[in-house]
């Protein structure tokens, strides 16, 4: 019987039914196959999905590759590279994927990732930072409530407002929501750090470009957000852009959000007029999560990410993490890892096993790696190159990689934020951001988390 497409049809489907659906997404969808005399080669879009496959999937896949055929086929797995030539007969697909063209190239086409009509049912993608997805308790309602009569304008009176929490309660998702909020309603929400206003600022001083500047946050912006406001302390220059800014704004009849960790008054290195000007609006607190909010934090986070949380471990975190969302979050994900990489159901033994590991420090009998080894490891993975990771590109190519060498630096190296940003060309804001979109990631999407398992059984033989 000759290998022809409605053959690897059969032998998908035949992974599909052996398989979880996700392996299937991650690693069988995107594989591309050649045949070449008697045998197969079966090409992989990056050398971590060659490693994987030849590591946990091939003998499922010669398993069913001799059912659906009645007899045993080599194959061998590699890596298809943009402009490698073409090996022997032209590419097979399965039926569902879009033909190729019957002229052959020199340069075969690059491997279009193929969707299982199942997987739209998976949630896959984090819920968007809306207020509909902000889980509102006795802690946070009142911050809520404050937020929405800001942006919809229900209280002419509230056009100014200040977001007052400790790190992981809550500030930046309203924020953001804001700024959704804002879109859908035909305003032009400007988002910022104080950090990033400041160095905004100081390049269009160097650049002679504050004309600019200032059309961006004043003339052009209906609702301006900055974060952590207490960075501006000790920087006198841009708390008089800052205080200005905002006054124009408030006279022009913008709305005006800050967040930061204390009450406006406390920030002992800002101007006092800028410190007056702060909390001259309403001032909202957000307090720790009570145990019905963690309950349902958890739950929300849960059914986001596909994953299965039993009642039984839901009530162990709950009242065994008392502390912010962040915190929360950061069990979950320790749970969520621990039971990929053991291969273990999430129950309460589980449970208590990550909650005993969070915090705890690692080993000291382990050496601590160097920024460029993780660096270095990560872009042979991906098949990138550190200079690449630290460009400015934005292709997805490049930024899941850099967004996971920053992650596993953060974890593997005693490095600062600052120190892994500098190695990027980043600064650390925008590493505390990878790191947290890497961390929500893992509880999220399968996919990743394989890679995130590679990457660290690495690591792990680097440190021995």
């Amino acid at each position: 019987m000759t290998f022809t497409p409605e053959v690897w049809d059969g032998v998908v489907r035949r992974l599909r039914a052996e398989l979880p659906e996700f392996v299937c997404e991650a690693f069988i969808d995107n594989l591309a196959v050649k045949t070449c005399g008697d045998g197969l080669y079966l090409l992989c879009p990056t050398a971590f999905h060659r490693d994987r496959v030849r590591g946990h999937y091939s003998g499922s896949i010669r398993k069913c590759i001799e059912k659906e055929l009645g007899r045993t086929v080599e194959f061998e797995i590699g890596v298809r590279e943009a402009g490698s030539p073409t090996l022997g007969t032209p590419e097979l697909t399965p039926k569902l994927a879009p033909k190729p063209a019957p002229e052959r190239t020199p340069t075969p086409p690059a491997p279009a990732a193929r969707k299982h009509p199942r997987a739209t049912q998976r949630p896959l993608l984090r819920p968007a930072l809306t207020f509909d997805s902000f889980i509102v308790g006795r802690c946070n309602a009142l911050a809520r409530e404050a937020s929405l009569a800001v942006v919809r304008d229900e209280d002419p009176q509230l056009s100014q407002l200040y977001l007052c929490a400790g790190p992981g309660l809550g500030k930046t998702h309203l924020a953001r929501a804001l700024c959704s909020e804002a879109r859908a309603n035909g305003m032009r929400p400007v988002y910022t750090s104080a950090e990033a206003f400041t160095n905004e600022f100081l390049g269009a001083l160097r650049s002679r470009q504050t004309a600019r500047f200032k059309q961006k946050f004043r003339q052009q912006c209906d609702l301006l957000v900055v974060e952590d406001v207490g960075f501006l302390q000790g920087k006198e220059t841009t708390q008089l852009e800052f205080f200005h800014t905002v006054q124009h704004l408030r006279d022009a009849g913008s709305r005006t959000v800050f967040t930061g960790p204390r009450l406006p008054q406390s920030f002992t290195g800002l101007e006092t007029r800028v410190r007056s000007q702060l909390a001259d609006g309403f001032v909202a607190e957000l307090g720790t999560p009570d145990a019905e909010v963690r309950r349902e934090i958890l739950r929300a986070k849960a059914a986001a990410g596909g994953i299965r949380l039993p009642d039984e471990s839901i009530e162990l975190l709950v009242e065994s993490v008392r502390g912010s969302v962040r915190e929360l979050e950061s069990v979950l994900i320790q749970l969520v890892t621990t039971a990929s990489l053991l291969k273990k159901p999430i129950d309460r033994a589980l449970t208590a096993e990550a909650l005993a590991k969070q915090g705890a420090d690692r080993p000291e009998s382990l050496p601590q790696l160097e920024i460029a080894g993780v660096v270095k490891l990560v872009a042979s993975s991906f098949q990138t190159t550190q200079e690449e990771m630290s460009s400015k590109s934005r292709r997805k190519q490049v930024l899941i990689p850099r967004q996971l060498a920053m992650y596993l630096c953060r974890r593997y190296t005693d490095a600062s934020l600052a120190d892994i940003g500098c190695a990027f060309g980043r600064d650390h804001p925008s590493v505390r951001n990878a790191i947290s979109k890497i961390e929500r990631a893992i509880l999220e999407k399968a996919p990743l988390r394989y890679q995130v398992e590679a990457l660290v059984e690495k690591l792990d033989l680097l440190r021995t």
